[in-house]
C-alpha cells in the first residue's frame, strides 16, 4: 500500500520516468541509480525468454511470476505492462487484473488492441467497457493502484489515429482510467493535443523508438506527466550484445571493449541472504 500511494502521488504533479526493466537484475540497477518507479516490459521480458512479444506467447501466469519477481526485488512502485489484460471479454479481464493486483504491483496498464496478427483495435464500446471492468476489479481488491488505459491507433497504423486517440482516451478517463497512454506520439502538436483533451488526467509518454526524442524537460514543459521507455532499454541492452557477439563471430574481442566491469555490476547485487529478506 505504501508503494500504491507513492506511485499515486508522483503522477499528481511535475514530471517523472518510468524505466523499464526486463529482469531482476535490471530492476536493481534501475532502483540503484536513483529512479522512483519501475515498469515491466513486456517485450523485454518476452524477448529473455527467447520469446517474441504478445500475449499470446507469455502465458500469464509467467508474466504473473515476473511481476513478483520484480516487486519483490526492490521497494520502488511497480507499473505491470498487462498488455490487453489477457482477455478480450470485460469479464475476463476483471478477473485477470485481480490476480495481476494480488502480485503486489503499483500500477497496470490495459492496452486497446486485440494483440491478433492483423493489429486490430477492439471495437471502442467494447474498449472502453474493458476498463470499466478493471476499474471495478481494482475497487474490488481495496487496493487503489494506477489503472493505465492506452489506446494504440498510433502503433497499430490507424488511418485515423488522431481522432481515435482523442476519442477513446477521454473515453477512457471517464471510465475510470487514472493515467492515460497512447504510445506512438511523436510530435510536440499531438502530444499537447492529449494532454489538453484528458487534462487533469496525466499522460504517459512513451519515448524512445516509437516517440518524441525530446528531453524529459521539453516532455515536462509539455504537460507530460510520465515517460516510460517499454522495451527501449532491453532492446538497447541486446543491441550491445548482437554487435559484442557478431565481432567475436567475425573473430575479433573489440566487441567486448565498454562492457561494463565485473567488480561494479558484482558489488551491485544483494548477497542470498539481503535477496530472501527482499523478497519476503
Amino acid at each position: 500500500m505504501n508503494a500504491v500511494a507513492r506511485f499515486r502521488a508522483l503522477h499528481e504533479s511535475g514530471c517523472f520516468v518510468l524505466p523499464n526493466p526486463w529482469d531482476r537484475g535490471s530492476a536493481v540497477m534501475l532502483h540503484r541509480l536513483g529512479f522512483q518507479a519501475l515498469a515491466s516490459t513486456s517485450a523485454g521480458f518476452a524477448f529473455s525468454l527467447g520469446l517474441p512479444d504478445g500475449a499470446t506467447a507469455v502465458p500469464m501466469e509467467r508474466l504473473l511470476t515476473h511481476l513478483e519477481e520484480l516487486v519483490g526485488v526492490t521497494p520502488l512502485p511497480v507499473n505491470a505492462d498487462f498488455q490487453n489484460g489477457y482477455g478480450d471479454e470485460p469479464s475476463d479481464v476483471a478477473a485477470n487484473v485481480s490476480s495481476c493486483v494480488a502480485t503486489g504491483v503499483a500500477g497496470l496498464s490495459i492496452e486497446d488492441a486485440t494483440g491478433v496478427a492483423d493489429a486490430s483495435l477492439y471495437d471502442e464500446t467494447l474498449a472502453v467497457e474493458r476498463i470499466r471492468a478493471a476499474r471495478a476489479a481494482i475497487d474490488a481488491t481495496g487496493v487503489p493502484v494506477v489503472l493505465t488505459a492506452r489506446c494504440e491507433a498510433a502503433l497499430v497504423g490507424h488511418p485515423d489515429a488522431t481522432r481515435i486517440i482523442l476519442d477513446r482516451l477521454v473515453a477512457f478517463a471517464a471510465a475510470g482510467a487514472d493515467c492515460l497512454y497512447a504510445p506512438g506520439l511523436r510530435s510536440t502538436t499531438e502530444i499537447a493535443t492529449v494532454v489538453r483533451a484528458v487534462a487533469p488526467s496525466p499522460v504517459n509518454v512513451l519515448a524512445g523508438e516509437n516517440g518524441p526524442t525530446r528531453t524529459v524537460a521539453e516532455l515536462a514543459d509539455l504537460g507530460v506527466r510520465r515517460v516510460s521507455l517499454g522495451s527501449a532499454l532491453s532492446r538497447a541492452a541486446w543491441g550491445g550484445f548482437l554487435r559484442a557477439a557478431q565481432a567475436l563471430a567475425d573473430g575479433s574481442f573489440d566487441g567486448l571493449d565498454g562492457a561494463a566491469p565485473y567488480a561494479e555490476l558484482n558489488s551491485s547485487f544483494p548477497s542470498s541472504d539481503l535477496g530472501e529478506k527482499r523478497t519476503s
